[in-house]
């Protein structure tokens, strides 16, 4: 994945994330049994790894930002 790529991942939304983890999961899971079953012998499974983490700790940070801002929110209003 481009520079430009994962800047863009940081821009996309939770929802969008989300849609686009299950999809990865889903092409890497298909993949490895492609593989498995001898119909696949070059793939970048790697790379779909690499890139599911990536998503996954883009969401961890947008989760934990989240979760800071609204008990910054009930801090204000006690």
């Amino acid at each position: 994945m481009k520079r430009n790529d994962i800047i863009a991942l940081h821009q996309l939304t939770i929802e969008e994330l989300t849609d686009k983890l299950a999809k990865l999961e889903t092409e890497l899971n298909m993949a490895r049994l492609e593989i498995k079953a001898g119909k696949r012998k070059n793939t970048h499974s790697r790379l779909m790894a690499d890139n599911i983490a990536r998503i996954k700790t883009i969401l961890g940070l947008k989760n934990k930002d989240l979760l800071w801002q609204k008990s910054q929110a009930s801090g204000e209003k006690s």
